[in-house]
């Protein structure tokens, strides 16, 4: 926690207040349920359960009793940048959502023989919008010098004005599209190859896939996906023709074809004279997953776990905000790096001339509207049901503190309420020990994983 010492004046009193505060203890259980929430909603309200049929009041909630009049819930932003204690549920969550579809987990009710499909982990990136400065392999960039890791520099463009950045907010707006158009031409290349029509093919294999989006330092969205080829209800076996050679040729195939572009139709009006073909870049990553264990990089947990470090990122990362863009006079306010300006700047500019692309209300974004992370349908489980096994473990958790019957299922048991919406976040000193509750619980998940960990080293578990 921040030195009392360093604190300013109203803060520190503000802490003081809170931690003296009669209620600090029961605002404290709430700030820990909420995980250190960095910006929790608060509710006003007052629940009632009781049984139907002899109108007995079974139990009464208000919050009158809590501190402030308040219930503090977690926020539940995906963005790190925003609420890290939320953004390490949201992670974690996706992390189980992502192995479960690589190594099964009948808890999530998915069969352990997924393991043994075809699945490879696959980076589909954009295609250059203009020389950029890098880390060659050579050591070496194109501008004579060699950059050390974290260079601000890295990604930014070698000549500003020939950068295509219209083109680069482009293709972020138009990536989602892209991927339904290679996921279709994924469908067609199996079938050619397998000697079956489409139809055909649904009656005997299908693809499944989750993917993540992740910002390149240039601010270039690409897809990390881990695909994989089932039987016809998905989970089930694949034919025997289905192998990791013929997956991984058609994805090459069906991200190179013509199929998979998009042209955006000239503006000379408004100063852009050449339509846009929006494609892929050449620079394809498809790697075999492996079991864990296997020896290998690409294993289930490493390829789970990449995926769900970036599920909590987004264009942030390139040093633009991490909310909607009011004003271009923000930018220099928040000390936005030229390069994201300048495809800001772009988004606004051709906001007007594509008004059905909403690149403006995207620009914070830098064009970028689709989902960050999906799946399909058949792949795993959904963070839906992830999250509702957590409520019903909290719901039990309550109850039996309360000494309640499980009444989830009861239709002999009614409940009323009345919530309302009363703000949100934290007061200075609130922050100060909400970020000191969540780093007491990641110190606490840290050490519980490593135990977890040496016990799996001795064979103890």
């Amino acid at each position: 926690m921040t030195a009392v010492t360093t604190l300013d004046p109203a803060t520190l009193g503000d802490l003081l207040m809170v931690a003296g505060d009669p209620g600090f203890h029961r605002w404290h259980h709430q700030v820990t349920r909420t995980g250190g929430c960095a910006n929790p909603v608060h509710l006003r309200g007052w629940s009632r359960t009781s049984d139907r049929t002899t109108g007995q009041t079974l139990h009464t909630y208000s919050t009158a009793d809590e501190p402030g009049g308040r219930l503090r819930l977690a926020c539940g932003n995906r963005r790190a940048s925003r609420c890290e204690p939320c953004a390490t549920v949201y992670a974690a969550d996706t992390y189980h959502l992502i192995r479960a579809g690589l190594a099964g987990d009948q808890s999530k009710d998915v069969p352990g023989t997924v393991r043994d499909h075809p699945r490879v982990f696959s980076t589909l990136t954009a295609p250059s919008f203009g020389a950029v400065h890098n880390r060659p392999d050579s050591g070496r960039c194109r501008c004579g010098v060699t950059h050390p890791d974290g260079d601000e520099q890295l990604g930014t463009p070698l000549d500003p004005d020939r950068y295509d950045y219209a083109g680069a907010v482009l293709f972020n707006n138009h990536a989602g599209d892209l991927w339904m158009r290679f996921t279709t031409r994924l469908r067609r290349e199996i079938a050619a190859r397998a000697g079956l029509t489409q139809r055909e093919l649904s009656d005997v294999a299908r693809v499944s896939y989750g993917k993540v989006a992740e910002f390149q330092k240039r601010g270039a969205v690409h897809f990390h996906a881990v695909i994989r080829l089932d039987g016809p209800e998905g989970q089930d076996a694949p034919p025997a023709w289905a192998t990791t050679e013929l997956l991984t040729d058609c994805i090459r195939a069906a991200a190179l074809h013509r199929y998979t572009t998009i042209t955006v139709p000239a503006e000379p009006e408004a100063g852009y004279p050449d339509p846009w073909v929006l494609r892929w870049g050449t620079q394809l990553d498809i790697r075999p997953i492996r079991a864990f264990g296997a020896g290998e990089d690409v294993s289930e947990q490493s390829v789970a776990s990449y995926v769900a470090k970036y599920a909590t990122k987004a264009a942030e990362t390139t040093g633009t905000l991490d909310r909607r863009i009011g004003e271009l006079h923000e930018l220099d306010r928040h000390g936005v790096p030229d390069h994201a300006q300048r495809l800001i700047r772009a988004c606004w500019d051709l906001d007007a001339v594509l008004p059905d692309r909403r690149l403006w209300a995207w620009a914070h974004m830098l064009g970028f509207r689709g989902h960050f992370s999906s799946k399909s349908r058949r792949y795993s489980t959904t963070l839906g049901a992830l999250r509702q096994v957590r409520a019903d473990y909290r719901a039990a958790e309550q109850r039996e503190a309360l000494g309640l019957p499980d009444f989830t299922d009861d239709p002999t048991v009614l409940v009323l309420a009345d919530w309302q919406y009363a703000g949100q976040g934290h007061t200075p000193g609130e922050s100060l020990l909400a970020a000191s509750v969540a780093r007491d619980l990641r110190i606490n998940r840290e050490t519980a994983r490593e135990a977890l960990a040496g016990l799996r080293d001795t064979g103890e578990w």
